[in-house]
């Protein structure tokens, strides 16, 4: 007998077919899809963080010629940050704004094997004196400019169209995450709750090359959301 109500009429069990049954054998050996497509996400979600690092080594360097490791607000944020997750600070470094020196820190620092991530805070501005970018870019064998693009984002607020002179950014140097972040505490405290959310999952992407993972080779994701 033909249903001759508008389809407004009909509940969505009706619409379907009247089938109530989403995760079971329909008898003819086909199966709702939906259970499975949550498993297969949930194993791609596994996967997808297989190579984290728990634990990161954290080196924090501050660049400033005006500051001292005990008037130093913004490393300090750092190490509470990373700390507080859990994580462990390798080591701590104030330095000079200086091309050279910074260039020279931040390349031993990614040779240490004690270290996993490297966060910078001083000298991202545009003065004269502002060259941790500059120094930090030359050794970054890979870019991550979405950091710099959030970090930016999430500062309008506070600073308003003046964001445009942060210049926070990221990048791969050996293997190691290194994030680069204005010298302000408030600027430290933001870019540290960005970089400590994300620094394990790239830590364990990026330094796979340096077998710490175990596996010594890379398996290719793709770009992903990386």
């Amino acid at each position: 007998m033909s249903d001759d109500r508008p389809l407004a009429g009909r509940d969505e069990h009706e619409l379907d077919g009247g089938h109530h049954d989403h995760g079971h054998d329909d008898g003819g050996g086909q199966h709702d899809t939906h259970d499975h497509d949550h498993s297969h996400e949930r194993d791609h979600d596994h996967d997808h963080h297989h190579h984290d690092v728990d634990t990161l080594g954290v080196a924090v360097v501050t660049v400033s010629s005006s500051r001292s490791m005990e008037e130093d607000p913004a490393g300090d944020a750092l190490v509470e940050t990373f700390e507080d997750a859990g994580h462990e600070i390798a080591t701590r470094d104030l330095i000079g704004d200086d091309y050279d020196g910074a260039q020279s820190t931040l390349s031993n620092l990614v040779e240490r094997d004690d270290v996993d991530v490297v966060v910078t805070t001083g000298g991202t501005g545009v003065t004269p004196d502002d060259v941790t970018v500059e120094a930090a870019e030359r050794l970054f064998a890979k870019r991550l400019p979405g950091f710099g693009e959030l970090f930016r984002t999430e500062s309008y607020d506070e600073v308003g169209v003046m964001v445009v002179a942060t210049r926070a950014t990221a990048g791969i140097a050996e293997g190691v995450p290194v994030f680069c972040l204005p010298g302000s505490e408030n600027a430290a405290r933001l870019g540290g709750r960005i970089a400590v959310k994300s620094a394990g999952h790239l830590a364990g992407l990026a330094g796979r090359d340096r077998g710490d993972d175990g596996a010594g080779h890379h398996d290719d994701h793709g770009d992903g959301h990386h």
